[in-house]
């Protein structure tokens, strides 16, 4: 073994991001100086990234189980059932640090990534999803990245072959150094044929599959475990290159060995590569593992056992197979023209061996780099209340407001991303972006579908964290309830700042309770998840954003609604408005300030008016549904009239804030007879009013004015095109 000098060791540990006490700690579990592979493992396997030591004393509060979850946090993603002998599967990642150095590749890689964790449990992806915040749009930068970001999504999504079928995007000046790029998978697996990492049987061959190692992304998970500084675009070779046509190939091949009685274990290599694929599952399973880095598929020449064992090369999957079954997966990969090798075995000793040109480049004791990672219970400070908003005046008027907001950076419409992802892909989609508030695909050959969503309002969250993190699990929750879906379970993306900082770990640790409490009120239990902490640029954090996506089920499509205006019909405000300004849309963009709480957030109140809007829409008495959320009321029936081109002609009376108001839990429903959904509202408990009824072309607001729907149209659609021109 080339075992490092001390002085040398210590150096390298500081380079690769362990703390002095961290290094010291791996040098009593080796009981010697490292190898520089050695010393690499450790670094990449006690990263914030893939230990989340600072962050699992907190996530270990979010409820994990439900009659309906099949496998939660811990895997590579989340199992739920959905009936009829089908599960869905699903997770949500970041590729924040990537996306900001090299946008496109960043974030076409995010979603490489995504979907292998999807598909490495059996399950064939059938959507994907993200959630994006950019910096200040009027900087050239931000719209560099906001353009490279949105082709990476498109190439990528689209040539792989999946439908991108929903998503959200922000602004705000605080991610100007730190753009979030979130990316989420669902896919649908046999409920009795769910693969997972953990290894087992002693001399069982260990295959690499794939397309071949090459330099790209090494250390990438170290440089996703640290902030920015002045220097960080020269961090572009830990940006991992993709290709989905390979990962094309790499489903189908990885598919087609699941449906023989062939693998014991299969985990893809993500973040750490080799080195968390290997070690992740020998260790889950108990077992020891040695590698022969000789026979690892190499694009480059003259690799170290370091590089390879480091390398983020895209389109690549680790697997534990039955003895003599090596012959029926090379078959299969060399006839999907893809790489095969038998690069090890499993052992009993407890130990990864790292061998390459007859040397030993790497030999530790596996339990302890679980047991004994860096875990933190770091200091918390919590953020102190805003105080009350006092009265603000309306500065502009009601429809001057509402054109202004609909054109805004946060409410204008987004055809210009989704327009570049395909979201018909596959033949399965049945509710679009634009066309509800939660995706809709159908169960390929059943009548039920399954309906997804992503969702955070990060300003509520800077402003109350615990407050902002209930509100991110609700409205996910509302989203999936306003189509006529059952809201099953929740993954997260929980992208802070340096956790170092007491203010940031109080943001992460009251957004958790907060969430927690949302779920727990909701049986939307947490089934995976990603950590994305160090999101600051020169000590400049990015808001709060625990990005939640949300999976439910719907069980015959044809009961599932869609926003879109009816051209006669009555409407109905379901849920108490109290006209809530605080951290609104239009208190930031009309009145021109942030401050004051954000709206409450009554879980009963959000439970009581979604089951009963859920059982409305199913008992075939909704012709549409939109939840209200960024713009409240006023904006909602503007979203609602451009989705059609339908107005509406509107009686009920309220000054600024009723109109603009982020009051929660609360719904438009479209519906033959205002009267009888009055009722049933009334029986339920249920706080509910008539707004008006729609039809014409215009939005009538009595005795305040009217716009029609083809300017408010326009100014929707043109504001994100005229933003980007030039780019």
């Amino acid at each position: 073994m080339d075992l490092l000098p001390a002085d040398r060791a210590s150096q390298l540990a500081a380079q690769f991001g362990l703390k002095p006490d961290e290094f010291e700690r791996a040098l009593a579990i080796l009981g010697r100086q490292p190898t520089l592979t050695e010393l690499g493992i450790f670094s990449v396997m006690w990263s914030e990234h893939c230990s989340y030591k600072s962050s699992r004393v907190w996530l270990k509060q979010l409820p994990t189980k439900a009659p309906w979850v099949i496998q939660g946090p811990g895997e590579n993603a989340g199992v739920i059932d959905i009936g009829e002998g089908l599960a869905a599967v699903f997770k949500m990642e970041s590729h924040n640090h990537p996306s900001f150095i090299e946008p496109y590749s960043g974030a076409a890689t995010g979603v490489g990534g995504i979907l292998r964790d999807v598909f490495t449990m059996g399950a064939r992806p059938v959507a994907n999803l993200n959630a994006l915040r950019f910096g200040d749009p009027s900087l050239p930068r931000t719209r560099r990245i906001l353009d490279g970001v949105v082709r990476g999504i498109g190439g990528y999504g689209n040539c792989v072959g999946v439908p991108t079928v929903g998503g959200e995007v922000n602004f705000h000046p605080a991610y100007n150094g730190n753009p979030l790029v979130n990316a989420m998978t669902v896919g649908i697996a046999p409920a009795d044929r769910i693969f997972t990492a953990a290894a087992s049987g002693v001399g069982n061959p260990v295959v690499y599959v794939g397309s071949k190692t090459g330099r790209d992304g090494i250390h990438g998970a170290t440089m996703s475990s640290a902030e920015f500084d002045k220097d960080s675009e020269e961090k572009r070779p830990t940006v991992q290159i993709g290709d989905p046509f390979a990962e094309k190939l790499l489903i189908e091949a990885c598919l087609e060995l699941m449906a023989t009685d062939a693998i014991v274990a299969i985990q893809d290599m993500g973040a750490a590569g080799l080195t968390s694929s290997g070690v992740e599952m020998a260790g889950k399973g108990g077992m020891g593992v040695e590698l022969i880095m000789d026979n690892v598929p190499q694009r480059e020449e003259g690799m170290s056992a370091y590089e390879m064992m480091l390398s983020e090369s895209q389109e690549r999957m680790l697997m534990v197979l039955k003895p003599g079954q090596e012959h029926i997966a090379e078959a299969i990969f060399h006839k999907w023209e893809l790489d095969f090798a038998v690069i090890g075995h499993l052992t009993d000793t407890g130990r990864i061996v790292i061998r390459h040109k007859g040397n030993i480049e790497a030999d530790i004791l596996l339990a302890p780099l679980e047991s004994e990672a860096p875990l933190y219970n770091r200091p918390t400070e919590e953020t102190p209340k805003q105080p009350a908003l006092p009265p603000v005046a309306d500065p502009v008027g009601i429809i001057p407001a509402l054109k202004t907001l609909v054109a805004s950076p946060d409410l204008c419409s987004r055809r210009w991303i989704w327009d570049q992802y395909d979201a018909q892909v596959g033949g399965q989609t049945s509710k679009r972006p634009g066309q509800a508030d939660a995706a809709v695909v159908r169960v390929e050959g059943k009548r039920r579908a399954l309906a997804m969503t992503t969702d955070c309002t990060p300003r509520y969250v800077v402003a109350d964290p615990e407050a902002g993190g209930a509100q991110a699990v609700a409205e996910a929750w509302r989203n999936i309830t306003a189509v006529g879906a059952l809201p099953l379970a929740i993954t997260d993306n929980m992208n802070f700042g340096n956790p170092e900082k007491p203010r940031i770990m109080g943001q992460f640790a009251y957004a958790v309770r907060g969430m927690a409490a949302a779920c727990t009120a909701l049986d939307f239990p947490v089934v995976s998840g990603n950590v994305s902490l160090y999101n600051e640029t020169e000590g400049r954090p990015i808001l709060p954003t625990p990005a939640i996506g949300g999976v439910g089920v719907i069980e015959d499509l044809a009961s599932a609604v869609g926003l879109s205006m009816p051209a006669k019909a009555d409407l109905v405000l379901i849920g108490a408005t109290a006209g809530h300004l605080g951290q609104s849309i239009w208190l930031r963009d009309i009145a021109g300030q942030e401050a004051g709480p954000p709206p409450p957030v009554d879980l009963a109140a959000e439970r009581k008016n979604g089951d009963f809007v859920r059982a409305e829409i199913l008992a075939g008495r909704v012709l549409a549904c939109h939840d209200l959320s960024d713009g409240g009321l006023l904006v909602a029936l503007a979203e609602m009239a451009m989705a059609s081109g339908v107005g509406a002609s509107i009686t009920a009376q309220g000054d600024h804030a009723f109109w603009y108001g982020e009051d929660q839990a609360r719904y438009i429903l479209a519906v033959a007879d205002a009267d009888a959904a009055l009722a049933a509202a009334a029986a339920a408990g249920v706080p509910a009013q008539k707004l008006g009824v729609s039809g014409g072309t215009g939005l009538e607001l009595d005795r305040i004015g009217s716009i029609s729907v083809a300017e408010l149209t326009e100014a929707h659609e043109s504001a994100l095109p005229k933003l980007m021109e030039g780019v």
